[in-house]
């Protein structure tokens, strides 16, 4: 039997525009770029996966005095 794992819902721009406290239109613009987190578009609609929304974070996460 396949093991089943728990995930969240998939979370609107507009949500993690919150969560980063910055605008859609800035989410938009990282998207265009390429330098935000991973997105799923359905249709004309966007979505985030708040895992990739953790690992992008993690991954730009500075470490003052870091080598």
């Amino acid at each position: 039997m396949a093991e089943r794992t728990h995930r969240l819902p998939p979370a609107t721009a507009k949500e993690v525009a919150a969560f980063r406290q910055t605008t859609e239109k800035a989410l938009a613009q990282e998207r265009y770029r390429g330098a935000g987190p991973a997105y799923m578009r359905l249709g004309r609609r966007i979505f985030y996966d708040w895992e990739q929304v953790y690992a992008w974070m993690d991954a730009n996460t500075e470490h003052p005095g870091a080598a």
